[in-house]
């Protein structure tokens, strides 16, 4: 206990040195502190002074903005969050019985310059709104400021053209040096967006639009806003199994002579490609009969029909035929769905058609005939032997594969953007001066008249590098009497 009175007593000691000293140097360089506060002071009474200034020289010029006053308000308002001064921090740090007076008059000071600050940017929040109820600006030339777009003049239409509409099925495309670099299907609903990495557009202001237009996006980057054919809306709309793609679909409707008003059944419905071109082939008079074994497929197929025909019925303005039946079931076993039907033809599109055959076949009008949609050659061959090895009444007519080879044509460019010209060969040195002569006189047509004359440009003509390979071979089968 004698020994922990004297620790006491020295850390008491220490203590009290400390405070007295921190006082003392405060003491010291009080009026460092002072001159600090004066000089604040200066500064605050000269940014109102200058905003006094600024307003009698509106008085006295009148501008037709009131920019001077907005600005210097917003000033005041700014300068609301300000730092504290190096009184305050030093202050704040040592104990409230440490404070000489001197140092706690030049506190009371600060508090009373901090409330003649807040006073004033009270009074300066008073005057904007007093400001923004006189110079009240009018709702129409508001939204015309932030929907500049929505002004824009819209060309008349033609006699059955449309606009575009809420609920249609749209195609976007970003072009870049002829080459699409963003190509994307969408449906047009209310306040979503099309978004891609080259900006956003509101699908409010692709509607009301016409069609076939190029539309900037937030970036400034154009996006090319159509409607898709329905080949493009089967190949871009969402898949469960693989399509049948439009070329080989279309052979398979020429191979079927399929007309309007026909009854078509359909086995593999997939993701409803098939579905749409024998719907639109047959008309509202004809009917077609998809049956699907897989129900995940069957919904597929069934969602995509609906959303053309919803898209069709808002482009046109009139309803497409509902003249597709979907049905889930195997067609090996429903015999009862067929019973007393008949088909103008017939499109398998199986893993093993040859099975349905049988149960297909004796529905199928004599004469008429049965398009098969393979995908390998070792499908083909077990198709052949089914119908050998089942004496079914059928003739294989023919077997082919549709190639479609796409090439790219365009006018050759060089590397600064120009056009390339076409060279003549040179025989001799009167011809080379004329050549001169002619190729001086081409570049003074262009430059005068802006393009190149016709023909003296030279085109880039050759396959295109993306192509499309097999896609599935198709195989047509006729009924016949034996």
């Amino acid at each position: 206990m004698a020994v922990q009175r004297p620790l006491n007593g020295l850390l008491i000691a220490h203590r009290l040195v400390r405070i007295c000293a921190s006082s003392q140097a405060h003491h010291r360089h009080r009026h460092i502190l002072l001159r600090l506060a004066q000089s604040k002071k200066e500064i605050r009474t000269f940014s109102t002074s200058c905003m006094k200034c600024n307003e009698n020289d509106k008085d006295s010029s009148d501008p037709p903005p009131s920019n001077t006053e907005l600005t210097s308000t917003q000033a005041l308002l700014a300068r609301r969050r300000r730092s504290l001064s190096p009184l305050e921090r030093i202050s704040h740090l040592l104990p409230q019985d440490a404070l000489t007076p001197e140092v706690m008059q030049l506190r009371e000071q600060n508090q009373q310059e901090q409330n003649e600050h807040a006073s004033v940017t009270e009074s300066a929040e008073e005057a904007i709104h007093t400001d923004s109820s006189t110079h009240h600006v009018p709702e129409t030339q508001l939204s015309d400021e932030v929907h500049p777009e929505e002004n824009t003049w819209i060309p008349p239409t033609l006699p059955g053209e449309n606009l575009i509409g809420l609920g249609e099925v749209l195609l976007g495309e970003h072009r870049k040096k002829g080459r699409v670099e963003f190509r994307k299907m969408f449906q047009l609903v209310k306040g979503v967006r099309l978004q891609s990495q080259w900006g956003i557009i509101l699908h409010d202001d692709i509607a009301g639009q016409l069609a076939g237009q190029f539309m900037k996006t937030s970036r400034g980057f154009p996006i090319f806003i159509r409607r898709p054919s329905l080949d493009e809306y089967v190949l871009y709309m969402k898949r469960g199994p693989a399509i049948a793609y439009p070329k080989d679909a279309a052979t398979m409707m020429m191979m079927m002579d399929i007309t309007e008003g026909d009854c078509v059944l359909e086995s593999g419905s997939g993701s409803g490609a098939m579905s749409l071109f024998l719907s639109r082939a047959v008309g509202s008079k004809g009917s077609v009969l998809s049956v699907e074994i897989r129900e995940d497929h069957h919904k597929r197929a069934v969602l995509n029909y609906k959303r053309w025909r919803t898209s069709w019925s808002v482009r046109r303005g009139e309803e497409w035929p509902d003249n597709v039946q979907f049905h889930n079931a195997d067609l090996c076993t429903a015999s009862s769905l067929l019973a007393g039907r008949g088909f103008h033809s017939v499109a398998l599109d199986l893993i093993n058609p040859h099975l349905v055959l049988p149960t297909v076949i004796p529905h199928l009008h004599y004469g008429a005939v049965c398009t098969v949609y393979l995908a390998n050659i070792s499908q083909v061959i077990d198709l052949l032997e089914g119908v050998r090895c089942l004496a079914l009444p059928l003739l294989c007519e023919r077997i082919i594969e549709v190639p479609v080879r796409d090439w790219l044509v365009a006018p050759a460019l060089q590397k600064d953007g120009r056009h390339c010209i076409r060279k003549a060969p040179v025989l001799d040195e009167e011809q080379r001066e004329e050549e001169v002569t002619s190729e001086e006189d081409d570049e003074a047509e262009v430059t005068t008249e802006g393009s190149p004359a016709f023909g003296s440009i030279p085109y880039i003509a050759r396959p295109h590098p993306e192509q499309m390979c097999h896609t599935a071979f198709l195989v047509k089968l006729r009924k016949c009497v034996l």
